[in-house]
């Protein structure tokens, strides 16, 4: 068993590639592997797996714990060993019990817990997801592991994909908790912990020990008062703290910078606590309308960071595609994961752990669909169901060349949204959505990218989601916070997070998240809507703290995705890679997909007369995981 468990292990070298160790216990038939990056103690005192200092508990631990500082003042008379967070959090564990430490953390984490005196594996995962835990059956064998490729070392390891949740994949451009791509492993929600007793190893399901429901639902009920200057005041310092904490580390820290507001924020605040320039972030591409790297710079400048960026050829960018199925372990086609990749390899260059910007969009209202969303559906609301039904056939059936020529006519119905081009693809896309009955469903449209998976899939029916589920749906009043709700449920932790973890990561990079602090969190939903958005612009409130530090001017532009050019590379140096994966033959023999829609598409942006880049990418990256997966099985034999 130990060999084992430290072969499932070293396949996550890349995650910890400073130590490792390993801890079996025969007669219970548990065994704890872990790979370390280290990051606070860096001496033996902080290997894992670690026992607690009665020898009761022993943890893997992936992640950090900010406040550790504070619980270790918090628990008196302890003979500490170390100076490590993983030692604070066993200590907490035998002081307040399991849920009881949980809700005193403020971290990212994911870990498996043996409790030797119960005889129960815990494992727990952070309250908004930024590390990941994947977990299940494998005949007889309880599996469980950061990522996927783990658990295939194992061999009682089956690995039959799930087609169910592949049609979700096809919706979403990743697979959502709690599924996986195999049948019988999960994804661990955030914010819940699952007991494994030995003596009832199915008796369990996972049970939250945070709610974000409640947070939203109290938050909206209980709004901030007093004036905006105090408000603004307030997060200011939340902020500032949240960053703080974030940047205790024994070894350098830096910090991603796109120039946009979010990571602006971040560097800002870390910056005004530094003593010395702090080392910053970017990525640039030659290509117009993907390149915020002069922002960026802009920033940096005046903020007095230590900037670094590179400027990437497609080239260079081009040649990461054949590592995605490798680093994500699983399909995942957010086209972002090519820059999120460059800029962490070369913010490893310099620094062991990184900070980001992600989860303003969510808190703060950033994204143009939460505008589009509210306004779009309260004009079609006034519509009866019929002919919006009708007008919704009826679109369906007009030509690419027409569609242009609808852009005339659309301001009367689509929002006006600073910085927003109104184009031909949204408005096919909004024509889908005419016949939602509900605003929910219009959004659950709105974020597809296969409108009937179903459809594509052979031999499968589409995974029910939290966004399908009406009991998971917070008592919200305003859609614009329902949407918000539903990001930061299911985009966040499966799309974004995801992206930032496995990118970071796969070369050894810590990424910490400040404004996905819980508190930060919770204070933002009590936050008014109209503190966040204010003359068609969003994150209102978040920008007023920026501006304490960096002019207006050098931030207020057009929103811009983090991405590449994937819809011209399809076109152009990825066309014969796509071509050989999404050939009738190939679609055919794989027996997943029906290939007549798929062909289409590609058929008609290949020539350029529309673009569906997103719905492609959904099959290349699984066509692409699917090789690299036959290419294990292949091994294995």
């Amino acid at each position: 068993m130990p060999a084992l468990v430290e072969r499932m292990a070293d396949t996550l070298h890349h995650r910890g590639p400073d130590d490792h160790g390993s801890w079996t216990d025969a007669h219970s038939g548990i065994a704890l592997g872990h790979r370390r990056l280290s990051i606070l103690d860096l001496s033996v005192e902080g290997h894992q797996p670690m026992r607690s200092a009665s020898g009761r508990y022993v943890i893997a631990f992936n992640g950090e714990i900010y406040n550790f500082e504070s619980l270790r003042r918090e628990l008196e008379g302890i003979a500490w060993r170390g100076h490590s967070d993983t030692e604070v959090m066993l200590a907490g564990f035998e002081r307040w019990g399991v849920e009881g430490a949980l809700r005193r953390f403020n971290g990212m984490f994911a870990f498996a817990l043996w409790d030797r005196e119960t005889k129960t594996l815990h494992l727990a995962r952070d309250r908004l997801g930024e590390k990941p835990l994947y977990y299940g059956w494998s005949g007889k064998t309880f599996l469980f592991a950061s990522e996927l490729k783990a658990l295939r070392v194992h061999p009682a390891w089956r690995g039959e994909i799930d087609r169910d949740a592949l049609t979700a994949y096809l919706r979403h451009n990743y697979v959502p908790a709690p599924y996986s791509i195999y049948k019988g492993i999960s994804k661990l929600a955030p914010a819940h912990r699952l007991e494994v007793p030995l003596d009832a190893p199915h008796s369990r399901a996972p049970e939250p020990y945070w709610s974000m429901r409640h947070a939203a639902e109290m938050g909206a009920s209980n709004p901030l008062r007093g004036s905006e200057q105090a408000i603004v005041d307030e997060l200011d310092l939340l902020l500032r703290d949240a960053v703080k904490i974030r940047t205790v580390a024994d070894v350098p820290v830096g910090v991603f910078l796109s120039g946009g507001v979010d990571s602006s924020t971040v560097v800002s605040l870390m910056q005004a606590q530094a003593r010395e320039p702090v080392k910053t972030f970017s990525i640039g591409f030659s290509e117009e309308g993907y390149n915020e790297a002069v922002h960026a710079k802009a920033v940096a400048k005046h903020l007095g960071t230590d900037h670094t960026e590179l400027y990437v050829t497609p080239h260079e960018a081009l040649a990461l595609i054949p590592e995605l199925p490798e680093v994500y372990d699983e399909p995942f086609s957010d086209s972002s994961q090519i820059p999120t990749m460059l800029v962490s390899r070369l913010a490893r260059s310099k620094v062991t752990v990184t900070l980001s910007g992600d989860g303003g969009d969510e808190l703060f209202c950033g994204y143009v669909r939460y505008f589009w969303g509210r306004s779009i559906w309260n004009r079609l609301e006034r519509w009866p169901y019929g002919l919006r039904n009708a007008a919704a056939g009826a679109l369906r059936t007009v030509s690419q060349d027409s569609w242009k020529l609808l852009l005339r006519g659309a301001t009367r119905l689509l929002p006006s949204v600073r910085g927003t081009e109104i184009t031909a693809e949204r408005l096919q896309k909004l024509a889908a959505l005419l016949a939602m009955r509900s605003p929910e469903m219009f959004y659950h449209g709105l974020i597809s990218h296969w409108d009937h998976p179903e459809s594509v899939v052979l031999q499968a029916r589409e995974a029910p989601t939290l966004l399908t589920d009406p009991a998971a749906w917070a008592k919200l009043d305003d859609f614009t916070l329902r949407m918000m709700y539903f990001d930061v449920l299911t985009y966040l932790p499966d799309d974004i997070l995801v992206k930032v973890d496995r990118a970071s990561m796969a070369v050894g990079l810590e990424a910490r998240v400040p404004l996905l602090d819980h508190r930060v969190v919770e204070y933002a939903w009590r936050v008014p809507l109209s503190m966040k958005i204010r003359a068609g612009q969003g994150k209102w409130l978040l920008r007023q703290v920026l501006y304490r530090y960096v002019p207006p001017a050098l931030i207020d532009r057009p929103k811009m995705g983090f991405g590449v050019p994937i819809d011209a590379w399809l076109r152009g140096p990825l066309r014969a890679w796509a071509e050989a994966l999404l050939s009738q033959r190939r679609l055919v023999e794989d027996g997943y997909f029906d290939p007549e829609p798929i062909r289409r598409k590609w058929i008609e942006h290949v020539k350029g007369v529309h673009d569906w880049h997103y719905w492609l990418w959904d099959i290349l990256m699984f066509q692409a995981w699917l090789d690299k997966e036959r290419c294990l099985v292949a091994r294995a034999a």
